[in-house]
């Protein structure tokens, strides 16, 4: 017998599985509710409000799959019961200078009110933890 499967086949538990079928660009994000480590709880918050919004800042697609990597792992860092300061600073600080660009006006292309935004949120993930 053959089966000719022409999309995605998944097989056993798929939960929290994201899928991206076709062509084109896409832009996933995902809420998870994990427990954030005591003290980390404004960095978390920050990272994630620059998350709702990266992709409608106009940054270019590699810079963009930067600041995405970024930003995640910031939040798993911080999921962790003894989260790593020196990743969660790198991963900030990684963050913050992808925004730069759009922050000081320097990159083309950005939308619309990014510039403000981006140095808004740059300003939030400067929040000590």
């Amino acid at each position: 017998m053959t089966i000719n499967n022409y999309g995605p086949v998944i097989q056993g538990n798929a939960d929290g599985a994201q899928l991206a079928w076709g062509s084109g660009m896409v832009h996933q994000t995902q809420s998870r509710s994990d427990q954030v480590a005591p003290g980390f709880e404004l960095i978390a918050q920050a990272v994630t409000r620059v998350m709702e919004h990266l992709a409608a800042v106009g940054l270019q697609d590699d810079a963009l799959a930067d600041a995405e990597a970024a930003a995640c792992e910031v939040i798993d860092e911080v999921g962790q019961a003894k989260p790593d300061r020196t990743r969660v600073r790198r991963a900030v600080n990684a963050l913050k200078g992808l925004l730069a660009p759009i922050a000081t006006g320097a990159a083309t292309g950005a939308a619309m009110g990014a510039q403000e935004w981006a140095r808004a949120a740059i300003e939030q993930l400067g929040v000590p933890f």
